[in-house]
């Protein structure tokens, strides 16, 4: 069966080697670099002590250097489970999440389609970058000039300029004999629906190139010239190459950067990535125009374990970031996250490196915040909680984040560090509950105690007892009621959470709590 050329790009990008090869191998964490996806192990193909097997996730491959076996994803699971091609493929599609093509016998034609298209998606690209330099790129390259671009960095970048013409692609292109619906297919031209000629998708605009992860063009970018244009930035269509919730800009440079730097930097744009690039950091990468998707989300995830999202301070970039912690939850696992470079108030990445150089950049992105530090800024800032109805709302909502992950060891995780940062904001209250309990000639009720006990009383066996050991029988019913009925350990948590234990009364409470996430889904 013939697939898709698509396909098995697509499931390649969607498949870690390293997690496929870790279920077969122990790696050796001293010589191995997971950040890097760079990993070392004993050989699965011939027995040996040492760690000569060698697995690049970046670029998808092992290779062992004492038996000399060698290849991707695919070939691993055919060679260690005893496999087929087909075989193979249909395992790493189900892990994926991917649906095996039936057998498509015009499939050959639309591949070959595909080429058509990044040809003539390069031809387009090459003209831009040539009218770039000429007379009517005047005003394009004073601009780029001013956000501090020289001309190696025009090249570096492919940047090109799309005059205000309506037609002046169409007429050079289809000039050279390229067929007219080629330059609609690939998202360059347009059809106006009163008829008449095509014209040009892209007019008075900066152009940047888009390319994927095997360098192909496969869509552009445009910046209005104009100021009072109605779209700042237009991308190309949704087209047979692009897909753009699927595609990231510079991802395919990034990753060949992220060989000497493991932070893989999301910022918002094209310009920002350029920026960050020429001031030396070449592992930054931008969506296309819209907020973050999960499958970009993913595809980050696939190149790093926690890249850092560099956004703008402001409260936009502030919702960006929240956004993507919504994402992120519900399809995120252990070992994966996202850390947050908030910008000065105002700026965005290009501005801080303006202003403060690489130095300033390199101190914002190592004080990156983790999604749960700003998941809790989030709940929590601007409110009060004051009262016991405030601060049971604000249980209520934490308990509403951490259900949303599937995760059942991240939940719990997750869920200890929000209670860690409860017990540090209501710390004053419990203080103050403690010396209220503590006050003299008051029992815990608030009510004053009787002179003398009753001869009840002196017949008990709590007789003479201290308040400290009245505290300590206290909590031991309650931790041994709740080992009895543990079904009553996430009715009560938030209580259990509060309870103050010492010894082993503490340890006991701390295994209620952890036995209280067991069976979470």
């Amino acid at each position: 069966m013939r697939l898709p050329l698509g396909f098995l790009d697509e499931l390649r990008n969607r498949t870690s080697i390293v997690q496929v090869v870790g279920r077969k191998v122990s790696w050796d964490h001293k010589r191995s670099n997971q950040g890097r996806g760079d990993m070392w192990a004993p050989c699965p193909f011939h027995q040996e002590k040492t760690a000569s097997f060698h697995v690049d996730d970046r670029k998808g491959f092992y290779y062992c250097f004492g038996c000399h076996a060698k290849g991707d994803a695919l070939k691993f699971v055919r060679e260690t489970e005893n496999v087929g091609f087909m075989e193979a493929v249909e395992i790493l599609a189900a892990e994926a999440g991917m649906k095996v093509p039936e057998p498509d016998p015009q499939e050959r034609e639309r591949a070959d389609r595909r080429v058509e298209l990044a040809e003539v998606m390069e031809q387009a690209v090459a003209h831009y970058r040539l009218l770039l330099l000429t007379g009517a790129g005047g005003d394009a390259r004073e601009y780029l000039r001013g956000r501090g671009l020289s001309d190696e960095a025009l090249e570096r970048w492919e940047i090109g300029f799309a005059p205000n013409g309506r037609g002046e692609l169409f007429r050079e292109l289809t000039g050279r004999g390229i067929p007219v619906d080629l330059l609609i297919e690939a998202g360059l031209c347009a059809k106006p629906e009163e008829g008449g000629d095509p014209y040009d998708r892209f007019r008075g605009r900066i152009i940047f190139p888009i390319r994927d992860t095997r360098g192909r063009a496969i869509a552009l970018g445009g910046r209005a010239m104009d100021p009072n244009a109605r779209a700042k930035y237009l991308n190309s269509p949704e087209t047979p190459l692009f897909d753009k919730g699927r595609s990231l800009y510079n991802l395919k440079r990034a990753r060949e950067a992220m060989g000497e730097d493991s932070t893989l930097i999301v910022a918002e744009g094209y310009m920002d990535v350029i920026a960050l690039g020429e001031a030396g950091f070449g592992t930054a990468v931008a969506p296309l125009g819209t907020a973050v998707t999960a499958d970009q989300l993913r595809l980050l995830w696939r190149h790093a374990d926690e890249p850092v999202v560099a956004l703008d301070g402001d409260a936009a970039g502030l919702n960006a970031a929240m956004r993507m912690i919504d994402l992120a939850l519900p399809i995120q696992q252990g070992g994966k996250s996202l850390r947050f470079a908030l910008m000065p108030e105002g700026q965005d990445p290009d501005d801080l490196l303006k202003a403060r150089g690489p130095a300033g950049m390199r101190a914002a992105l190592d004080g990156a915040v983790s999604m749960v530090e700003l998941l809790w800024r989030r709940e929590t800032e601007g409110g009060t909680y004051d009262t016991p109805e405030r601060r049971a709302a604000l249980d209520s909502k934490l308990r509403e984040v951490v259900e949303r992950i599937p995760d059942p060891s991240l939940k719990w995780h997750y869920s200890q560090a929000l209670r860690e940062r409860v017990r540090a904001l209501f710390a004053p209250i419990r203080r103050e509950w403690r010396d209220w309990r503590g006050g003299k000639g008051r029992a815990r009720g608030g009510f004053r105690a009787s002179e003398s006990p009753l001869s009840a009383t002196r017949a008990s066996l709590l007789a003479g007892a201290t308040e400290e050991v009245e505290d300590q029988v206290r909590e031991a019913v309650i931790l041994a009621t709740l080992a009895m009925h543990p079904q009553l350990i996430e009715r009560f948590e938030d209580e259990i959470e509060r309870l103050e234990t010492t010894g082993e009364r503490e340890i006991v409470r701390g295994a209620l709590l952890r036995h209280g996430f067991a069976d979470d889904p």
